[in-house]
């Protein structure tokens, strides 16, 4: 078995022909394409429909969600003229019967920009998400002025910018930039995607959900912070049945869940790409009291996460716009902070390229548990689908560490590394020549 050893994640060469962490240039050239001016010109787009309530005017030419949804599709039907025919552009349709927050059955439209991958084997999906409805006080007021600047046009602009500079370059696999409906009554746009996707087999490999990522002010004291961006990820799959919940528990894997993963990965990549951005990982679904978008997906079994500002001002969510005792309330564009928008949608465009560039992750990912020793083999298979990995990544942190802390590369499917698996958390992620790594697999115990 051959293997070399990394001692620190931010080495970018070793002394073999094989690299491991570094900048791909396509990427980096992508990532310096997303523009602050275009979110900028997005977002007030977005706010000058007035309303964008799931229940607002539909028929309308230049107000309501209607008009909303329109020109989102013909927006993202012009970033697809530039993708060769790889990119399509849809409304996802789908009546909404009357419930929770919906006062009648009515007929709500995401959309959805496919740029379809290169690899006919290659049948991962990887998906960026914002809503692109609004509210204010009353969550039943369809008629007010909603202009929800930053919860969520600066999602919905992220996800539409990130459509724009990426529908110019092809990927094996396919991505899908959404923008839904529905948020604030209930996930509903987003929970229509979910189901659609597991009822369609969809391989979904990552959904990534921005909400409310424009805000650098807290509410509460004079904290500036425009380089903090928090990631919340499951660490129990939010699937996972009791069987499986007690093997994580016996494993000491309950912050190992591929949500959690994909934060990790969020992180190292995003830092990796993006100057002066520090991915705080939160190890909780979503914020007390709140819920995104990713649920649905974690709920039908798909990894995701959700991507949000550091610190909220609850002063301009969910309020109706108006000014007492000094203090202004509404959430306006111009209490957004575009450039921080840019950096988040950066980090964004680098960890779904270089995993729409990479490998597929690893198969049957073990830990042999038959024989007690302090050394630690682990055993995978290859993606059974997709372009061949040039090889694997084994990493190993201590337990009590959040992030990989050493990498080891290994052109075979097994490893056997002197460090007792007693000890250590370890996991396998593909790589291929190019250094574009997989998310990472968290092993199974196997004799």
């Amino acid at each position: 078995m051959k293997y070399i050893t990394i001692l620190l994640l931010f080495v970018t060469t070793i002394t073999s022909a094989q690299t491991i962490i570094k900048q791909d240039a396509q990427i980096k050239q992508m990532v310096d394409e997303v523009s602050s001016k275009n979110i900028e010109a997005t977002i007030r787009k977005l706010v000058s429909f007035k309303s964008r309530h799931t229940l607002s005017d539909t028929t309308g030419k230049t107000t309501g969600s209607g008009a909303a949804r329109n020109w989102i599709k013909g927006e993202m039907e012009k970033y697809a003229s530039e993708s060769g025919g790889r990119m399509t552009v849809a409304f996802d349709t789908f009546t909404q019967p009357k419930g929770t927050r919906i006062d009648k059955p009515v007929k709500l439209k995401n959309v959805l920009a496919i740029l379809k991958g290169t690899d006919p084997t290659d049948t991962r999906v990887y998906l960026v998400s914002g809503h692109y409805d609004s509210r204010i006080n009353d969550v039943m007021d369809a008629n007010g002025v909603e202009p929800g600047a930053n919860d969520d046009a600066s999602g919905t602009a992220l996800s539409m910018e990130l459509a724009r500079v990426m529908a110019k370059r092809s990927f094996p696999a396919t991505i899908i930039f959404m923008t839904v409906v529905g948020e604030e009554q209930g996930l509903y746009g987003s929970t229509n995607v979910a189901k659609r996707a597991k009822a369609e087999n969809w391989n979904v490999d990552a959904m990534l959900n921005n909400d409310i990522v424009g805000n650098t002010h807290g509410m509460e004291t004079d904290l500036k912070d425009n380089r903090s961006v928090r990631v919340f990820s499951d660490g129990i799959p939010t699937n996972a049945t009791d069987k499986q919940v007690a093997a994580l528990k016996s494993l000491g894997g309950e912050n190992d869940s591929p949500s959690r993963e994909l934060a990790r990965y969020a992180k190292e990549t995003g830092e990796r790409y993006v100057d002066q951005l520090d991915v705080k990982l939160i190890y909780r679904r979503d914020r007390y009291l709140r819920g995104g978008d990713h649920l649905p997906f974690l709920e039908q079994g798909f990894t995701a996460v959700r991507f949000t500002e550091m610190n909220e001002d609850f002063n301009r969510q969910h309020q109706n716009i108006r000014t007492e005792n000094g203090v202004d309330y509404g959430d306006l564009p111009d209490f957004v902070d575009f450039n921080y928008v840019q950096k988040v949608a950066r980090m964004n465009l680098s960890v779904l390229a270089n995993l729409a560039l990479a490998p597929a992750r690893p198969q049957n990912v073990g830990i042999v548990t038959s024989d007690l020793t302090n050394k630690t083999k682990l055993t995978w298979e290859a993606p059974s689908a997709g372009k061949k990995p040039a090889g694997y990544y084994v990493l190993m942190r201590e337990t009590t560490s959040a992030f990989w802390e050493r990498k080891f590369y290994v052109a075979d499917t097994t490893a056997t590394l002197a460090y007792s698996k007693d000890n250590y958390f370890f996991a396998v992620q593909s790589v291929d020549a190019d250094g574009h790594e997989s998310l990472p697999v968290f092993p199974k115990p196997i004799r």
